[in-house]
């Protein structure tokens, strides 16, 4: 039930920062100690090794890579324009409100 709700729009959380998707991933490891009831000396891999749960970090991967290739095989030409970044504009240097103005 917990993964379902951390894996919603995890499609976006490739350019997040390892600082949040390190905070999952410590939630994800207190919810297997708390379910495997495990002391403290077992390690984090070695739970999730035994409960075959997958690092955040490879999950994020995963589907991310899975929705592109989603994206790739659309029938709709519109969903393509989402695959290339858009072309960076130049800066404008404004003083004045009216400088905006035609």
């Amino acid at each position: 039930m917990l993964k379902t709700i951390w894996t919603y729009g995890i499609q976006l959380w490739g350019c997040t920062k390892p600082s949040n998707t390190k905070i999952i991933q410590r939630i994800q490891s207190k919810i297997l100690r708390m379910i495997f009831d495990a002391p403290r000396y077992v390690s984090n891999q070695t739970l999730r090794e035994r409960s075959g749960a997958p690092y955040v970090k490879d999950e994020i991967n995963r589907l991310s890579a899975s929705y592109l290739h989603r994206l790739k095989d659309h029938s709709n030409h519109y969903v393509h324009q989402l695959q290339t970044p858009p072309t960076p504009q130049r800066r404008l240097n404004r003083r004045w409100t009216t400088d905006a103005l035609p």
